[in-house]
């Protein structure tokens, strides 16, 4: 099932804080929490998934956003972005250092919010995979590069999706273009078959056929020259027939 983007807002201005909340929830992200200090984002960081972070530069507590930034970039892999009213030399000089996906300055609009979070999350998507390559999908739809422990990021018109890997039945390759099939929807990527393979877990997707990769705990049955997943007949080649043959008989 798709999951909206999760994101902790780190602001000790209540106001901004709410402010911010209504502008995300509005757009469709879901907000993991609303938290003021260091040391609450740290335990809502180690207890709750979260997929990016804005914040606050300067915190109601002894350790700022920068410390948080370096905690982050030292122990999550994911990105995070800095709302701040500080645009100075000075303070940009040391938030460059923990490298941050994005530097939002306030005041700012929804949209403003809106597009640092897609570029962060993009930006970091490439840079995860370091290739720097760009994806774009037909009408509305891409996928990012992004990876994050047990699934991947799709992107549908003006969000991004998680979509779970147990989730993804199979793939298609038709021409340029993916089609990937999960349990629910189906999603147009602009890819090479062999490179999304790569993206997926090597115990979970493999290629059953030139145009064709499977999940294979959602294998129904199997003949001579087909597999069936949820209904759809999917040929296999003659390497993947004896590789499911004898898995079976293991």
């Amino acid at each position: 099932m798709e999951q909206p983007i999760r994101i902790l807002i780190v602001e000790d201005n209540v106001i901004i804080a709410d402010d911010m909340q209504s502008m995300l929830e509005e757009i469709g992200y879901e907000i993991v929490d609303n938290v003021i200090v260091y040391e609450q984002a740290e335990e809502v960081l180690k207890t709750q998934q979260v997929d990016l972070v804005l914040i606050d530069i300067i915190l109601a507590s002894d350790k700022t956003g920068i410390d948080l930034g370096k905690h982050i970039r030292e122990n999550y892999d994911i990105p995070f972005i800095f709302v701040t009213s500080n645009s100075d030399r000075a303070t940009v000089e040391n938030a460059k250092t923990v490298k941050p996906n994005g530097y939002l300055v306030k005041p700012f609009e929804q949209q403003d919010l809106y597009t640092s979070i897609e570029i962060a999350l993009s930006n970091f998507s490439h840079s995860a995979k370091g290739n720097g390559r760009e994806n774009v999908a037909d009408e509305d739809i891409a996928v990012s590069n992004s990876i994050l422990k047990d699934s991947i990021f799709v992107k549908k018109q003006h969000l991004y999706y998680r979509i779970q890997f147990g989730d993804i039945q199979f793939i298609k390759a038709d021409n340029v273009y993916l089609e990937v099939n999960t349990v629910d929807k189906k999603f147009l990527v602009r890819s090479p078959l062999k490179d999304y393979l790569e993206k997926l877990p090597k115990k979970k997707f493999y290629r059953a056929h030139k145009s064709y990769i499977v999940n294979v705990d959602h294998i129904d049955a199997i003949n001579s020259k087909d597999i069936m997943v949820n209904n759809t007949l999917i040929p296999i080649s003659k390497e993947f027939k004896e590789f499911i043959i004898s898995a079976m008989n293991s």
